[in-house]
């Protein structure tokens, strides 16, 4: 063979390649026997092939829901949305396991929910069988009631998908908040931690009243107390802190008290020692005036010497009462 026969015999080799890449036979085959002539073409495959999507993925949705009585369900419909960035099989699941079950779900519905990053599938599953939440997802919820008892709560919430609000609806993370909340505001509204031991679905009945779920992409279906448990004696606990409080207050305002009253003492102390310096200053002028007097005329010498007895008199008086500091005085005439 020469080079000429082995070069078209290479070539007539890649155009088989080509042929039956470009043209999957085996699925335009396939197509045929399942849904009938005419449903997928060998154009559609080329076409498809042409613009990067996978013929398998888009002949096994077509054929899963058009076995399933999905026959609104196009090629181009699922080539659109696998352009788009979605899930066809999870689309097509999800469409199938609705009808089955009685659920509206539009396509276009389906594929706004997956182009929204929502698991469309697991979100049908869980409308047809409802899935369990605990609230909180670790640990208790904590809540006191008005008698002061804490109370430590646990929930289990049961919800189902509202494929209304899976576009732009809460998860499930808002239930457990929005039921946590609940929880604490029923029992922080009871009377007493004994009737709440007694009745806890008085909680739930309280909790599902709230209507938790708007805005969700949930339903609740029920909501179930697992647990509750007695805490401490918080009521108590907040009247001893008060009563400390308290009394640190009054002791700071007893020791407020008692220095007003030591700087008053002071303050009163050195009122008395200014007025005794007056008292000194007044004395030390009566020489000054008796001197003037005495140049002036106005006192004599024998109304000195008068004085000057009467002072010896008054001396003498205060040494036999013991009263040598002269602070209290008492003037007698003589009996004479």
């Amino acid at each position: 063979m020469d080079v000429a026969g082995i070069i078209t015999l290479v070539l007539i080799a890649l155009f088989l390649l080509l042929f039956f890449y470009l043209v999957p036979l085996g699925l335009w085959i396939q197509g045929i026997v399942s849904l009938g002539m005419g449903r997928i073409t060998i154009l559609d495959l080329i076409r498809m092939r042409l613009r990067k999507i996978s013929p398998r993925l888009i002949v096994d949705g077509i054929i899963n829901s058009h076995k399933a009585g999905l026959t609104d369900i196009k090629t181009d419909m699922l080539e659109t949305h696998y352009l788009a960035g979605g899930n066809v099989a999870n689309v097509v699941m999800a469409l199938i396991a609705s009808d089955k079950a009685n659920i509206d779900l539009q396509f276009q519905t389906a594929t706004a929910i997956d182009l929204a990053g929502r698991d469309i599938k697991s979100a049908v599953e869980t409308s047809v069988y409802p899935k369990v939440i605990d609230a909180p997802k670790d640990g208790f919820l904590s809540a006191v009631a008005k008698d002061g008892i804490e109370l430590k709560a646990r929930a289990r919430v049961t919800v189902r998908t509202n494929i209304g609000g899976l576009v732009g609806g809460a998860t499930d993370d808002t239930i457990i908040a929005r039921v946590g909340e609940g929880i604490v505001s029923a029992i922080g509204s009871s009377g007493n931690y004994g009737g709440v031991l007694e009745n806890p679905d008085n909680i739930s009945r309280a909790v599902l009243q709230k209507g938790l779920d708007a805005g969700t992409a949930f339903e609740i279906l029920s909501i179930d107390i697992a647990d509750l448990d007695v805490g401490k004696n918080i009521g108590a606990q907040l009247q001893t802190d008060q009563a400390e409080a308290d009394l640190k207050v009054s002791q700071a305002k007893a020791e407020t008290r008692r220095a007003m009253a030591v700087a008053q003492e002071q303050e009163m102390k050195a009122r008395v020692q200014e007025m005794r310096s007056k008292v000194v200053e007044a004395e030390a002028e009566v020489p000054l005036a008796m001197a003037q007097a005495f140049k002036e005329g106005k006192l004599g010498v024998f109304d000195y010497v008068n004085m000057k007895n009467i002072e010896a008199d008054t001396s003498m008086r205060e040494s036999i009462s013991g009263n040598k500091d002269g602070n209290s005085i008492s003037l007698e005439g003589d009996d004479d």
